[in-house]
């Protein structure tokens, strides 16, 4: 069962302001999330400022939503991991 992956401009822009090590790494976690997008090391956010869930990728994250019923992942933003990330 695949997965649809929407991501934001803002997660876009995000990922292409990233050195290309990070971005080969998040490019195969986002590639991961179409087969499983609950595989990994995620949580569900008590907060959701920005998304529902998180996605931990060494010191970044990615934040997104799951649509079940439409097989459908909008990923909203990712982010590097700091003291205010969340």
């Amino acid at each position: 069962m695949t997965w649809t992956i929407h991501i934001a401009k803002r997660a876009e822009k995000a990922f292409a302001k990233l050195p290309a090590k990070h971005q080969a790494q998040l490019r195969t976690a986002l590639e991961a999330m179409r087969d499983n997008p609950f595989s990994g090391d995620i949580v569900r956010l008590h907060a959701p400022e920005r998304s529902a869930w998180r996605r931990r990728v060494g010191s970044y994250r990615i934040f997104f939503d799951v649509y079940p019923d439409r097989q459908v992942v909008d990923v909203v933003d990712i982010d590097r991991r700091t003291s205010s990330t969340y």
